[in-house]
């Protein structure tokens, strides 16, 4: 892509695209100014933390939120795709596993049980073991239960056949 703005459709395809577009700015909510989050972390727009982004007295309309978000999921969304490659071509289980590493991180999803679950084939155990990932600094959060339990839905929807 070569001297052309990378668009998170041509990373992830339109589908799964619409589904995070969708989905993560519900789960992550719009503030225009920077906030500390629940385990203290600088957050701005849609749980963008990006220190370049998110510092004390940042403030940003909502286009330039939501330009971030875009280059955040294609940040978060490349790393998912290169350790469990298998996702490629399926877009809700593709969108629910960015979702999960745009809120715990690429490195930890890419060592998660979800990704090696996705690259053993276990697809169903996949999109079960979302639910591991509801604490944050070392509490369970209503609203992390939430959004697993949405991220399991869309990764179960369409889910590939798997041969016995």
């Amino acid at each position: 892509m070569t001297g052309k703005k990378k668009t998170l459709a041509a990373v992830v395809g339109a589908a799964a695209a619409a589904i995070l577009l969708a989905t993560v700015p519900e789960y992550e909510g719009e503030v225009l100014t920077t906030y500390i989050d629940p385990v203290g972390i600088a957050t701005v727009c849609y749980g963008d933390t990006d220190p370049t982004m998110a510092f004390p007295g940042a403030a940003y309309t909502r286009e330039e939120c939501l330009r971030s978000l875009e280059r955040q999921l294609i940040a978060h969304a490349e790393p998912v795709l290169a350790c469990t490659p298998g996702l490629e071509g399926h877009p809700h289980q593709l969108a629910a596993a960015v979702s999960l590493a745009y809120n715990i991180g690429p490195a930890a999803y890419c060592k998660s049980t979800v990704a090696r679950r996705f690259n053993a084939g276990d697809w169903p155990g996949a999109c079960s073991a979302f639910a591991m990932w509801t604490r944050a600094g070392g509490k369970v959060l209503p609203g992390l239960v939430r959004r697993r339990a949405d991220e399991r839905r869309i990764c179960e929807t369409d889910l590939p056949e798997v041969a016995p």
